[in-house]
């Protein structure tokens, strides 16, 4: 192929430098929304983490379920409904995880208590004598 079978003018031809023929090439402008300011976040594997371990009171599913409207939202681009739906997924997620690292405290404190009464010799009692359960419950009472 042969540079005849193009019209382009004598003066201006492939790999040359002509100006005069080209017309300067305008600017292009593209609108890239909010560039200043982050997408919300939408704490998906923390919603996981809450809802697989312990998840008392539902309260992992309900930041699952939060995370997941958000990162909806973020992909639909309504940002100030992902917001809200990122901050209830937050807090839903701080309670689920002081719930699920309380209760575990909770009961080793509950169960250390209990081997140090049982240990002493006035916590030792009989479970299964008379006066067990009311000896039991009397470990409870300061």
């Amino acid at each position: 192929m042969d540079n005849h079978s193009y019209n382009f003018p004598s003066d201006c031809t492939p790999l040359t430098n002509c100006k005069s023929a080209r017309k300067p090439a305008g600017s292009t402008v593209v609108n890239m929304g909010n560039t200043g300011k982050n997408p919300p976040r939408d704490y998906l594997v923390w919603s996981l983490c809450n809802t697989l371990y312990v998840n008392f009171c539902c309260l992992g599913f309900m930041a699952l379920i939060y995370s997941i409207k958000a990162r909806d939202q973020k992909t639909q681009g309504n940002l100030q409904l992902a917001q809200e739906c990122s901050d209830k997924a937050k807090w839903y997620n701080i309670l689920a995880a002081g719930w699920n690292l309380l209760i575990p405290l909770l009961a080793v404190v509950l169960l250390v208590l209990l081997l140090v009464h049982l240990g002493s010799s006035q916590g030792s009692f009989d479970f299964f004598g008379e006066d067990g359960f009311q000896n039991f419950m009397k470990l409870f009472s300061w």
